[in-house]
């Protein structure tokens, strides 16, 4: 059951959106609280776990109006994850000059400066969510987000993950003589690796051929290459698909398109395949200018 149980923490500064943010997941059937104090994180959780009705979907919003109670909010997050609880953290904020023009179009007094300036309190509540703000798995900035578009965002970063297919990667070798890819996301020039048009016996062949693979990945170059781009993709694709991003276009590029490009392409297509995602190659240039022989 804990493992069913969607559990979104919405936070952020005073004025940013939470309470939109809120009726957002109550309009999809999220079971939402207001305002509860951190400390009862864990019951809450459990009652709603042994509760006769299911409930797998729990939005709460947990800000500064909680005043001591919010000093418990780590210990009361640590206490989640021991339990199980997997969660997510949905951090809103805004400029300064949204937030004030916000306040003073309400009449609102903000919570950390009831007697005081706005700016000020701003200021003060900026600094008390800075650690809550690293750790969120979501930050969205409201200065110029319509209510239209920030439920937009929402829907898209939490309702419709789940129906989304797995990431689709599409990764091109190129030649630079051709001119790169325009739709590339990600280009990478392998052209520092030793060129195997100028070995006589693997000028007429290509990067998909075993001969040409093996010698351009033969290098120290080479493979310490390949450590550091693999390393960095891994890196990249959760943010990437965390950001809602369902392609991601790698572009390969050397001088031709026919050796190098082709050879470290397919590398990198052999390495992702391991994972949960969707594979394309597509060799833009391996044929152009095969009857010269010009060069890759």
């Amino acid at each position: 059951m804990v493992k069913e149980l969607k559990f979104v923490i919405i936070t952020g500064l005073s004025g940013a959106g939470k309470t939109l943010a809120l009726k957002v997941f109550e309009d999809y059937g999220y079971f939402c609280v207001d305002n509860l104090p951190p400390a009862l994180m864990p019951t809450f959780c459990e009652l709603c776990k042994q509760s006769i009705k299911k409930i797998n979907n729990i939005a709460l919003v947990i800000d500064i109006r909680g005043g001591g109670f919010f000093d418990n909010l780590f210990e009361s997050l640590k206490a989640l994850r021991d339990e199980g609880y997997v969660y997510q953290i949905l951090f809103l904020e805004a400029s300064d000059e949204a937030l004030v023009k916000r306040f003073k179009e309400s009449r609102r007094l903000h919570p950390l400066a009831p007697d005081g300036r706005i700016i000020n309190g701003i200021s003060l509540e900026r600094q008390k969510l800075a650690m809550l703000k690293a750790d969120a798995d979501f930050i969205i900035d409201t200065s110029l987000t319509t209510p239209g578009r920030l439920k937009q965002e929402i829907v898209r970063r939490f309702i419709e993950i789940e129906k989304q297919e797995p990431l689709l990667i599409n990764i091109v070798s190129f030649g630079f003589k051709q001119g790169n890819p325009l739709d590339a996301d990600l280009i990478f020039d392998v052209r520092f690796i030793p060129n195997p048009y100028y070995i006589d016996e693997l000028r007429p062949l290509s990067g998909l051929d075993p001969d040409v693979r093996n010698y351009v990945m033969k290098w120290p170059e080479s493979i310490r290459f390949m450590e550091k781009l693999e390393d960095m993709i891994n890196f990249l694709i959760p943010y990437y698909i965390r950001e809602g991003k369902n392609q991601l276009i790698i572009a390969i590029g050397c001088t031709g398109g026919r050796h190098r490009s082709v050879a470290v392409a397919n590398e990198i297509a052999a390495h992702l395949k391991t994972g949960n995602m969707r594979i394309a190659v597509d060799h833009r240039d391996i044929d152009k200018d095969r009857s010269e022989i010009s060069g890759a």
